[in-house]
């Protein structure tokens, strides 16, 4: 409804004092601020980029509001994920952002659904909403999202982030491009790490939510350029910016239906080929290892395979360092055989992935070895709470 019937919408003498910065601004005025008022954005996640532009959304003044998440809010959330606080930790997000919300505006009619959104329930969910943003973090929902989008003709404000980078841009808007014209396929599995493994700088969802909910509002008010067919690059590090034009491809296939999305990323195929490495390698379990390490035995060698600043955040005792980027490029392998010098290698990560994946290369090396499940984090919760969790 980005052409709503003004003369239903009426603001309250409270609202006129909410809204009148807004009201002064003659790109927004009174008509624009009752577009506001009779829009309704669905949001995709209330993560790192859900919480800005959710903040800011309500505080703009948007009338009715859709959050879809099914996550509860977790200590480590909170370094970003600012529309949380600590009183909500273990609490479902959406009841957070729901709290929050109200606390800013009390005019806003939020709508809760906490689910994951999957292509049974897409288009359910966001048929009632003139805009959807998607604040995901996963290939599987950006592609439903885009697709959902599509085929109910609804824009699509995007953003993503990792580490001290971040995208954004306006999908399936005025004829523009879409998802699918930036990435035809997605990466294989793994390729691109989470921000859990990758890590990521707490601000910069705020920058890049808060750029989401900019372009939100614009198309509602019918003002300035968007970015529908520009993608913004920023780069925080060295704090620039810079675009790169987007144009529809005019052989991408018709998008005309919604599709198994877990499948169409290689999910499943990479779950069971993760399966079958686990059957044919040996693992042990963080007690095991500790009574081995108890045992006083010197017949091993325990391989860290993370980075050297998780590292230094916590440690297994005597366990020595040797990160899988070095053992992908090659010059970690003849360390760990020097390393080794006859002994049997155990190694581990932070929860069992990485050290799968580096000892999957240290065999084709001729190098065997078992891995420790669930890692330092297991050890952690397991073995040593002191050991910090990160």
């Amino acid at each position: 409804m980005l052409n709503p019937n003004l003369d239903q919408i009426q603001l309250s003498k409270e609202e006129y004092e909410r809204y009148s910065r807004h009201l002064i601004l003659p790109e927004i005025g009174l008509e624009g601020q009752k577009r506001l008022k009779a829009a309704s954005v669905l949001c995709v996640g209330t993560g790192g980029l859900g919480s800005p532009l959710l903040l800011y959304l309500a505080a703009a003044g948007i009338g009715r509001i859709g959050i879809v998440d099914f996550d509860v809010v977790d200590n480590s959330n909170l370094q970003r994920q600012v529309i949380h606080g600590t009183s909500w930790v273990g609490k479902p997000k959406i009841e957070s952002a729901k709290n929050r919300i109200l606390e800013i505006n009390p005019y806003c009619q939020v709508d809760l659904y906490e689910t994951r959104l999957s292509a049974e329930n897409a288009l359910q969910i966001l048929e009632p909403y003139d805009i959807v943003v998607d604040g995901t973090d996963n290939f599987p929902t950006r592609y439903l999202v885009n697709d959902a989008c599509v085929l109910l003709n609804k824009p699509n404000v995007y953003g993503s982030i990792y580490r001290f980078e971040g995208q954004a841009t306006v999908f399936n808007y005025q004829n523009g491009p879409n998802y699918r014209d930036l990435y035809p396929e997605p990466p294989p599995p793994g390729m691109v790490p989470s921000c859990a493994e990758g890590g990521v700088l707490g601000i910069l969802p705020g920058i890049i939510g808060v750029i989401q909910a900019t372009e939100t509002v614009k198309i509602i008010i019918g003002q300035g350029q968007t970015l529908s067919g520009r993608l913004l690059l920023y780069d925080a590090l060295q704090m620039k910016f810079r675009e790169l034009k987007l144009r529809p491809n005019p052989e991408r296939p018709v998008i005309e239906k919604l599709i198994d999305y877990e499948e169409f990323c290689g999910i499943p195929q990479a779950k069971a080929e993760e399966a079958k490495q686990q059957m044919e390698m040996s693992e042990m379990t963080v007690r095991e290892l500790k009574e081995l390490l108890d045992s006083g035995a010197d017949d091993f060698v325990l391989l860290d395979v993370r980075n050297p600043n998780e590292y230094e955040i916590a440690r297994i005792p005597g366990a020595v360092l040797v990160p899988l980027p070095d053992i992908e490029n090659g010059a970690g392998v003849a360390q760990v055989k020097e390393l080794l010098n006859g002994h049997r290698l155990i190694a581990h990560c932070k929860l069992g992935g990485r050290s799968a994946k580096a000892l999957g290369i240290l065999k084709e090396a001729g190098i065997e070895g078992t891995n420790v499940k669930g890692g330092i984090t297991a050890w952690s919760r397991e073995i040593d709470p002191s050991v910090p969790e990160y």
